[in-house]
């Protein structure tokens, strides 16, 4: 008996990753903090100012993931590669840090250029907000920065410290904004940009020596597929926030309060993808094991597991929300007022999606970053349609994401059958650095 546990302990600790524990338990943690900020702050504000700051949000987790996700996967994998040759990653940090401050700069000339439009549109005239996006996109950028570092050093715990105490602050910070009665959207807004910069010095208090001196690192280094990256990353976020941010472009003045009620029943909605990323940081890296040990046999058994799994949490989501989500809603939220069939139809959205998610994993794993970036334009253009075609504000929104969805779902299914067929023609290397260094951020 003892020795059957030991070897299930073995077995055990071999699937799951180093850093695993630690790193899960933060996720765990910010993404409660997260999800407790925005009832907090949706709570905190009346209707014009709460369908602003879901605009917000919506904006700055495509833009800010979108953009810099790709950053910190390049960092992640090439700051990796020197450790494992004994290389120091000072010359190559520095290079992406220059690199990063001319895509932070460029993307807050932008926001500047067009805050004149998106404070009429959708930010209700506040312009706290062009602050706080300009401020946000400074701080995801060093925030991506500094976790890519991490993640290739292997030093996960000061990873999970940055995660939590940025979600932690960030709640910090609502609470007291909305115990002292404040109800601009653009100073809560605020809270996102502010809390990584106290975050960030925290969780690398011990790390002053992680940069090493080491050889001059030229561009091609952080150029691996970084473009079908960015652009795979890019469409992968609006896809994710096209029911927020269609029902805020779309919406008109009679629809006010449709759309005030909408940012409270996505966030409920959005629940089985917050599920899905303790699946992913956890049974993932496993895949990344048996591809770089060459049992593919094991590698497509293990996906399939996954696939099962994920639908799974999509369905049970999906019934969730018809049953219990109305409810569970009007306890969060002081204006929730979605129907249980409106609630599942988003969620059946939000689980299609993490379906996506997963293939698309596995089809970056495989090399198919182009074919990617194909299938998340392909559920973009078809949401788009569907919004497009449909009259009523919220039937277009929930129907575009759940069709967009499907299509993304699709496209990425049948190129990874086509891919798996050809699995041993590709080189383990880029299995493993696929599935061991490009996390999916939402």
């Amino acid at each position: 008996m003892k020795a059957k546990i030991t070897a299930g302990a073995a077995k055990v600790k071999e699937a799951v990753p180093g850093g695993a524990a630690s790193l899960g338990i933060g996720i765990a943690i910010a993404s409660i903090a997260s999800y407790v900020f925005v009832i907090v702050t949706l709570n905190s504000l009346d209707a014009g100012a709460k369908a602003a700051f879901s605009a917000f949000w919506a904006v700055i987790f495509v833009v800010g993931p979108g953009f810099f996700l790709p950053m910190e996967q390049e960092v992640s994998r090439a700051v990796a590669y020197r450790r494992a040759q004994g290389n120091g990653s000072r010359p190559l940090v520095a290079k992406a840090f220059k690199l990063g401050v001319a895509l932070t700069t460029f993307l807050i000339v932008v926001v500047v250029a067009l805050s004149p439009i998106l404070s009429k549109e959708i930010y209700d005239g506040d312009q706290f907000f062009t602050v706080a996006l300009a401020l946000s996109l400074i701080s995801f950028f060093l925030l991506s920065l500094a976790r890519g570092v991490l993640a290739g050093e292997g030093r996960f715990r000061p990873y999970a410290e940055m995660i939590v105490i940025d979600g932690v602050v960030r709640l910090a910070m609502a609470v007291g904004l909305a115990a002292a009665g404040v109800t601009s959207a653009g100073l809560f807004a605020l809270c996102i940009g502010l809390s990584p910069l106290v975050a960030i010095p925290f969780a690398l208090r011990k790390e002053r020596k992680i940069l090493q001196p080491g050889p001059d690192a030229p561009l091609k280094e952080l150029s691996t597929n970084i473009g079908w990256l960015l652009a795979a990353s890019v469409l992968m976020q609006v896809l994710a926030y096209s029911p927020l941010l269609g029902v805020n472009l779309l919406g008109g003045t009679a629809d006010e309060l449709v759309v005030a009620g909408f940012a409270s029943a996505f966030f409920i909605a959005r629940i089985p993808i917050l599920a899905f990323g303790a699946i992913q940081g956890v049974l993932l890296p496993k895949l990344a094991g048996l591809a770089g040990s060459g049992h593919h046999d094991e590698f497509k058994s293990g996906l399939e597991k996954l696939l099962v799994l994920v639908a799974g949490v999509a369905i049970v989501g999906t019934v969730g929300a018809f049953l219990v989500g109305p409810t569970i809603g009007k306890i969060l939220f002081k204006d929730f007022e979605m129907s249980a069939g409106g609630l599942a139809l988003l969620a059946a959205g939000c689980g299609v999606f993490i379906v996506a998610l997963t293939l698309a994993q596995a089809l970056m794993a495989l090399g198919g970053h182009r074919m990617t970036v194909l299938a998340w334009g392909s559920g973009v253009a078809a949401a788009i349609v569907c919004m497009a075609v449909l009259v009523d504000l919220q039937l277009r929104v929930d129907v575009g994401f759940l069709v967009g969805s499907v299509i993304a779902t699709f496209v990425m299914f049948i190129s990874v059958i086509r891919r798996r067929s050809q699995m041993a023609d590709v080189g383990v290397g880029v299995l493993v650095d696929a599935i061991e260094h490009e996390p999916i951020e939402i």
